[in-house]
């Protein structure tokens, strides 16, 4: 136990070096945008064909179903939820709680004898959520895909590209965004981030 909490002391997430600078950035009133981190979220791939034995054994586990097509979740976003991938492939995620050794023991036990995968990705990304009025602009002004409510609604979840950084992209909230880059592209697109925020915030001065 003694090791176990002198680990979690000791490990720093792939921004955290950058708080400081994300809350620099922070851009306030009619056209506000802010950048943080979420360190530690737990994430859990799986692979499980749709309706199939084994999808139902981890819907069991999880209680929730897995998501039947492109770009949907499942779950609370707040807490357990569940983003689609591919159509045997997903993401959960758990942003209410730390990441810790043997999240994916259950949904592993789930599946025993039956064909399918649970794997503890939880160090392979980091989560970075871009809030406010503006953070829409702000990720428009790198990434192709269409962001625009109709197409992009509220729970909604792709593999897209910002700026030149690979990411999953969740619309978590009405004006909030999760962005999963690799844990090693983390330094990158923060900066990239906060560049794209500057002109909010000579906005808000003039």
């Amino acid at each position: 136990m003694a090791e176990t909490l002198m680990t979690r002391s000791i490990r720093a997430s792939p921004a955290a070096h950058l708080e400081s600078l994300m809350a620099a950035a922070e851009v306030t009133g009619g056209r506000a945008v802010s950048l943080h981190e979420l360190p530690f979220a737990v994430q859990i791939g799986l692979r499980a064909a749709p309706d199939s034995e084994s999808a139902q054994a981890l819907e069991t586990v999880l209680g929730v179903q897995l998501p039947a097509g492109h770009g949907q979740s499942a779950g609370d976003a707040s807490g357990q939820h569940v983003l689609w991938l591919s159509p045997d492939e997903f993401l959960v995620v758990d942003v209410s709680r730390e990441q810790s050794t043997g999240d994916a023991d259950s949904l592993e036990a789930a599946l025993e004898g039956l064909p399918g995968q649970a794997l503890d990705l939880s160090a392979n990304r980091t989560i970075l959520v871009l809030a406010g009025p503006s953070a829409r602009d702000v990720l428009e002004k790198g990434c192709q895909a269409d962001l625009h409510p109709r197409s992009f609604p509220v729970g909604h979840a792709i593999v897209t590209a910002v700026g030149p950084v690979p990411v999953l992209l969740h619309r978590s909230g009405e004006r909030e965004y999760r962005v999963y880059p690799r844990a090693s592209f983390a330094d990158f697109l923060v900066r990239w981030l906060v560049d794209s925020m500057a002109e909010f915030r000579q906005e808000e001065v003039l």
